[in-house]
């Protein structure tokens, strides 16, 4: 199913499939599929908004987890070199759990997460992200190119 949901994802409009002649089965995929792309904008709407004066937690969030905070089953997104690391931010359970809590962020939810990653930010800088930063540097130089 999620090859399907890949495939599909690119699509702007749900109509156009809605009005063929596509099982029920199809038919629910391509709506559950919009579902997710909306949600996807809303955290994509947060995560600018949360990070507007730090762009660079924007392109961050872009690297590492494509702006998505949980998976398609509803789990909360886990890194694929580094189970450990959670969220749109990746942020890595084994360094940083006992930390989070203490300073009052799930980490497991959306806003958590940000929050979190902000408060590393402010006192590690990029830091946290060394691993993605040939992705997010790349995207920064770029956009100060044009």
């Amino acid at each position: 199913m999620s090859l399907f949901l890949t495939t599909i994802i690119g699509q702007t409009t749900v109509e156009p499939f809605i009005e063929t002649n596509l099982s029920t089965e199809s038919t629910l995929a391509i709506v559950e599929t919009q579902e997710i792309k909306e949600d996807k904008k809303t955290t994509i709407e947060i995560i600018e908004e949360s990070f507007k004066d730090a762009p660079i937690l924007i392109e961050v969030a872009r690297c590492e987890s494509q702006f998505r905070q949980f998976n398609s089953d509803g789990q909360v997104l886990r890194g694929l070199v580094n189970r450990s690391d959670v969220g749109v931010m990746q942020i890595n359970e084994k360094y940083h759990a006992a930390s989070a809590i203490k300073h009052n962020y799930d980490i497991y939810s959306l806003e958590g997460n940000l929050g979190y990653a902000r408060y590393l930010y402010e006192t590690q800088g990029t830091k946290p992200w060394t691993h993605s930063k040939k992705c997010w540097n790349k995207i920064r130089e770029v956009a100060f190119a044009n």
